[in-house]
């Protein structure tokens, strides 16, 4: 007899989130449905932050004055070894690479913002923001890891 207490193990979902930071909560929620005994907690935690920055981000600048009915998707994809977190917004372009250019080298722990981007950037093995049509963006998060990993070592991909 299957354990119905148990979710399924979960490759890819999507959720959809009006504008509004009340839903972050929502949003990790769902999130914790790709939990797994063979990630170490220290990857699941900075994948999680990751998704909670780019989430918080969408909101406050993305849609900033945007309706709370415009919607963000967010896609997650687990492989056995990486995530893929996709927030898709309905902001104005934006140039994440040559923002990054900008900020401080270090992330300054008693900011009360502006620390997001560095934060992602300093978890993501690979950071992207694309325009993916004339209305929508894309923030790409991957985080590599193994199954094997103790916490200690992440096996860094290329990007």
């Amino acid at each position: 007899m299957k354990d119905s207490s148990q979710p399924p193990f979960i490759h890819r979902a999507s959720l959809q989130v009006g504008t509004d930071l009340n839903a972050l909560g929502q949003v990790l929620s769902w999130f914790d449905r790709f939990s797994s005994p063979s990630i170490s907690q220290r990857i699941w935690l900075q994948c999680k932050t990751a998704l909670a920055e780019g989430f918080t981000n969408a909101v406050r600048h993305a849609h900033k004055n945007k309706s709370s009915d415009v919607i963000i998707e967010i896609e997650v994809e687990r492989s056995p070894n990486s995530f893929e977190i996709r927030i898709v917004d309905y902001g104005s372009p934006f140039n994440l690479e040559e923002k990054l250019k900008t900020l401080p080298e270090e992330i300054d722990l008693e900011a009360t913002g502006g620390r997001g981007l560095k934060i992602m950037h300093s978890i993501a093995d690979r950071l992207t923001y694309t325009r993916i049509n004339d209305r929508q963006n894309c923030l790409l998060i991957v985080k590599y890891y193994s199954d094997e990993d103790d916490g200690c070592s992440v096996s860094k991909q290329p990007g």
